[in-house]
This record gives C-alpha cells, structure tokens and sequence, in this order.
C-alpha cells in the first residue's frame, strides 16, 4: 500500500503493522498518581458524565471542537443523550462547534455495512446530530488504497488543530493486558505514531461482531460475511491519544466482557518506568498504559469492572 498524498510523516513496518508518525514522538515522564477513576451506579451515569465532559470543555474553550467517536457500548449512553437532545434547538450552538471523527475502523469494507462503526454511530445519534455538527470524518474502508486514505484522514485532523476529546474505551487482551482503540500488544506501536495499519485476527472479528449484535446492531448475513473477510483494522495510534487536550475513558461492560476486570486491574497496578525506551516497551506490550502518561484524563467505570 502506497500513500497517494504526501505528508511529512515516517512510515515504518513493525511485525506486518504499518505505522505513520514522526520522530520526535515523545513520552513524558510517568506519574502512576496521575490516573484516577470514578465509579458511578449505571451505564445512564456515566454517559450523562461523559456528556457534562463535553459541555464543560466547551464552556472552557471559545471555536470549534474536534472530537474522536468512541464505539462500542462505552459511549451509547451519551450517544442517546444527545440524540434526543439534537431533536430540539436546545443544543445546537454545540452541535454546530463540533468536528467528529472515527478512531478505527476495519477494512476493507463498504462504508454502508450494518458492522462499521458509521452505520453504528448514525443509529445512536440520530439523522438530527449528522445534519447539525459542523463536521463528520470517518476512515474510508471501501478503497484500495487504505494507507493513503489514512494520511488523508490524518492531514484533515490536523488541519483543524489535532484533537480536543479523545473519547476512549478499554479492551481485554490475553495475559490481562489491554488495547486502546485497536492498537493490539506487540504491534510495535511507538509514541510518535499518529496512526496505523493492523492485520486483523478472527478472533478479533468475532468479538467486534458479537460486540455489535450485543449492542442492538441488526446484522444480515451478507454484512457479516463481508466483515469477516476484512483483513485489516486502521487505527489513531499513541501520538493522538497522547496529543489529544483531554481524553474521556468509559468502561461499562465488564459484566458482558469480564476479561476486562484482569486487564483493568492490571492496568492501574503497573509500575510504569521513567526511562521512555523502557516506558515504550510496557504500553507496546500492553497499549492500555498509554492512557496513563496523559496528563489531562477522565474515566468512568461501574463498580462490576471492580469484583
């Protein structure tokens, strides 16, 4: 895969994964104080806590707002808040600040598949909030050339000044360790890497498939046909998750993905080091720990992740 638009970026293969970054990519010195959660009674909570993140960031800052989507169940509940709410006028002045973008996406599939996370998103939130935000932006899966789809995508996030909210999940892997959107251990994923292309597992697609179904997705058998031959996943990576201004983390499926609770208890008990060579090492064997050198984080979790 060839990148069909420049970008002063370095591209680097790591194991079969494709990484586009730079060099001067840069780990901060780790704090394990810095990371904190709060725990709230029901998923409604949280999503109306992630929702008061965004309204609070948006009274804190004056223009427009880029925002990345996280999928799955840990944003739904706040995906409902403001679908309701974009029904009305009564949030439209944030509506219209807002820029929206995808974290990941598999490929290659057809943008209108019931399994991509577009579909999803505009089933959550509704005709009423596409047509009111200033901006949609999702990966492109329908191509051939998905890498430089990707820098295309990246040169438009960073055109509108990078990231404000990073709204981020939290995903089981085996030996309790963990992902963030899909950066999977040993990917060779580094911290000044924007983005990446992944080879993609069955195991994987099994669990995206059932993830949507479990969420109240209707799936015809040709849509899961279709994504179960994608080959790829595409992906921000650790420099937009640690250049992002602030990320809102949920994890409110423990109950449903009980591998979490190993992977969450483990991600607030590691030692993380203070050396970068070594502090890479852990997050690429564990990409979880990332999340932890963001100075500016807020997660919400429901106490089962806990039991």
């Amino acid at each position: 895969m060839t990148p069909s638009t420049q970008l002063t970026m370095n591209r680097r293969v790591a194991d079969g994964n494709v990484w586009l970054g730079r060099s001067d990519g840069f780990v901060p010195a780790s704090n394990s104080d810095k990371y904190t959660y709060k725990v709230l009674e029901s998923e409604d909570a949280v999503g109306r806590a992630m929702f008061d993140e965004l309204l609070a960031y948006a009274s804190e800052k004056s223009g427009d707002i880029v925002i990345v989507l996280l999928g799955g169940r840990g944003a739904q509940a706040m995906y409902r808040i403001i679908a309701g709410l974009a029904e009305s006028d009564e949030i439209d002045p944030l509506l219209g600040r807002l820029h929206v973008f995808t974290q990941d996406a598999l490929a290659p599939m057809r943008m209108n598949n019931s399994l991509s996370f577009v579909r999803d998103f505009e089933r959550l939130l509704g005709p009423k909030f596409f047509e009111k935000v200033k901006g949609f932006t999702s990966m492109q899966t329908d191509t051939d050339d998905l890498e430089g789809e990707l820098v295309r995508y990246i040169e438009k996030l960073e055109s509108l000044g990078g990231i404000d909210i990073f709204f981020l999940g939290l995903g089981p892997e085996a030996n309790a360790a963990s992902h963030l959107c899909y950066i999977k251990p040993d990917s060779g994923a580094r911290s000044g890497d924007i983005a990446g292309i992944i080879p993609i597992s069955p195991t994987i697609l099994d669990h995206h498939v059932s993830k949507f179904k479990a969420g109240g997705s209707s799936v015809d058998e040709k849509d899961e046909t279709e994504c179960r031959n994608a080959t790829h996943i595409l992906t921000l990576g650790p420099a937009a998750i640690l250049g992002a201004k602030r990320i809102v983390q949920s994890i409110v499926d423990a109950s449903t993905a009980p591998a979490k609770k190993a992977s969450f208890k483990r991600l607030i008990e590691t030692e993380l080091s203070n050396n970068r060579e070594e502090l890479e090492a852990q997050a690429d064997e564990n990409p979880g720990l990332w999340i932890r050198v963001h100075p500016d984080v807020r997660s919400f979790i429901l106490p089962d992740l806990l039991t």
